[in-house]
């Protein structure tokens, strides 16, 4: 039993390689300027970047409309100058920016499920302020860090610790009032996505 854990593990960390990316901390004034509230309801949306052709979670991620809206990117690989990063959270997450995060992932060899949930303005707060406190996140933690900030919180209890992105996010889609959107693309990998615009206060 001990050695079919080990090569599970390992087998997550392998399967998670892109979760990687260096500290980051933006300044102060940086962060200040792309502050972005959405207006639409206090919500979470848990993405998973799944592979095409195994059906495996590649990587997850977490956005939070809160007091302003951005999203957790815990050892993700993207990154925007108009989207100040602090310990994998990235501020100023407008909605060309949720495009270009979007169209990153989604290529010919992956596509991107995102369900959205509406929460109450102060549980959402919660939830920003967890994701601040999580990173920065190591390698292949990208799920776990995200089921620890929700698990703890009340109508979270039922989601599983777990490495495994399509496993939180099947768990994740069963919670009431939960839905799902799917992003596919026949982009090549090497191809950029769509350049983000400098995001507006609000």
């Amino acid at each position: 039993m001990r050695i079919a854990a080990a090569i599970a593990l390992l087998v997550a960390i392998i399967s998670f390689a892109g979760c990687t990316k260096p500290v980051v901390w933006a300044p102060d004034d940086a962060v200040a300027a792309a502050r972005y509230r959405h207006a639409g309801p206090a919500e979470i949306t848990l993405f998973n970047v799944v592979n095409n052709e195994t059906g495996g979670g590649a990587h997850a991620a977490l956005m939070i409309n809160a007091s302003e809206r951005v999203i957790f990117d815990p050892a993700g690989s993207w990154s925007h100058s108009a989207a100040p990063e602090r310990h994998d959270v990235h501020h100023g997450f407008n909605e060309r920016a949720l495009q270009n995060y979007i169209h990153y992932h989604a290529r010919n060899t992956h596509h991107v499920r995102m369900y959205r949930m509406q929460v109450s303005p102060e549980l959402a707060e919660r939830i920003l302020t967890r994701a601040r406190a999580a990173g920065p996140v190591s390698d292949s933690y990208c799920t776990r860090a995200i089921a620890e900030i929700l698990r703890e919180l009340d109508g979270f209890g039922s989601l599983p610790m777990t490495w495994f992105p399509t496993v939180l996010s099947d768990a994740f889609a069963l919670l009431p009032g939960v839905t799902e959107e799917r992003v596919y693309s026949d982009r090549e990998p090497n191809l950029p996505p769509a350049p983000v615009a400098t995001p507006t206060p609000g």
